[in-house]
């Protein structure tokens, strides 16, 4: 139990720093071969967040453990708007602009409903997951013709970003393979770990998925968040956790349910699907605002943390 505690704790630390070093890498190398801020920006950099997930959830399918796959993706997006926004807005409030609400949001609300959907019946089939993975194509396909038509903050910002951290062709691949590397045989360590701590105290893998991985991979979110928030960037800061969440539910599902088939609990969509669709909806509220003024103030995010706490405690009553 001790040596799986360590590893959990060495796994996540080298799993965030591995992300970190892959799309630094991925970065430099995309801008030396002549692809756009934009794309660098929206792909790469965007996945980066997501990846700790995505590689995790596809070790775990692959180990044959699509439980801990599915409570890793789902409850990140619970740990992403409820922990992640709720602690960043306790310490500075976020404004939410209405570009985003009209933008992203029905996005995310129509993603959250078409998984409700595939959950009725208890089982995320492999035609379910390349449904998923279709829709997530689509959106990234919207994504970067919306980005091409804008004012391409994105890219102004992604290249200013790399030409502050300029590097070598050579020392980009390198990082670009080592993060990859180190990627995967963080999310072994990891998966491995939390299959063992599952098993020592008795409780499912998803649970183990929906908590201790998915608060570690949620990480990157946080760090993200607060940077962007510093920096009075708050259309990122809202932007890249409903582009996680959007990614979490399409990409890192598909990808795990299209290595294997997904059986799970039915309190995966009366428990899980639910909150996250409350949480959804209390920030599009805390969006919306009064006068078009969205904000998530103090007060709003220490509730997101409040209600995170309450959802951990449901998890112990009902493991």
């Amino acid at each position: 139990m001790l040596l799986s505690i360590i590893a959990i704790i060495v796994g996540l630390i080298l799993l965030a720093w591995s992300a970190d070093r892959f799309v630094d890498g991925a970065s430099a190398t995309a801008r030396h071969l002549g692809m756009s801020p934009l794309l660098i920006g929206m792909l790469i950099i965007g996945f980066g967040t997501s990846a700790p997930e995505m590689v995790v959830s596809a070790m775990a399918a692959i180990d044959g453990r699509p439980n801990l796959a599915l409570g890793n993706a789902y409850g990140s997006n619970i740990a992403n708007i409820a922990l992640v926004l709720g602690v960043t807005a306790v310490f500075i409030p976020i404004t939410v602009t209405s570009k985003i609400l009209r933008r992203e949001m029905p996005l995310l609300i129509g993603v959250m409903l078409l998984a409700g959907w595939q959950l009725q019946n208890g089982i995320i089939s492999t035609l379910d997951a390349w449904v998923l993975l279709a829709a997530f194509f689509a959106f990234l396909i919207w994504s970067i013709r919306l980005g091409m038509k804008g004012d391409d903050v994105i890219g102004v910002s992604t290249e200013q970003e790399l030409e502050s951290r300029p590097m070598p062709l050579g020392r980009s691949i390198m990082w670009l393979v080592v993060g990859l590397i180190l990627l995967v045989v963080s999310s072994r360590i990891l998966v491995w770990a939390a299959v063992d701590i599952a098993i020592t105290l008795g409780v499912s893998e998803l649970i183990i998925g929906l908590t201790i991985v998915a608060i570690g991979t949620s990480l990157p979110e946080l760090a993200s968040a607060i940077s962007a928030v510093r920096k009075k960037e708050h259309d990122l800061a809202i932007g890249n956790i409903l582009g996680s969440n959007i990614f979490n539910t399409l990409a890192v599902v598909g990808i795990a349910g299209a290595i294997k088939p997904i059986q799970f609990d039915p309190m995966v969509f009366s428990r899980d699907w639910s909150t996250m669709m409350v949480l959804t909806a209390l920030l599009l509220l805390f969006g919306l605002g009064r006068g078009g003024k969205g904000r998530i103030n103090r007060l709003e995010g220490a509730l997101l943390l409040c209600l995170y706490v309450g959802y951990l405690v449901w998890l112990v009553y009902t493991r």
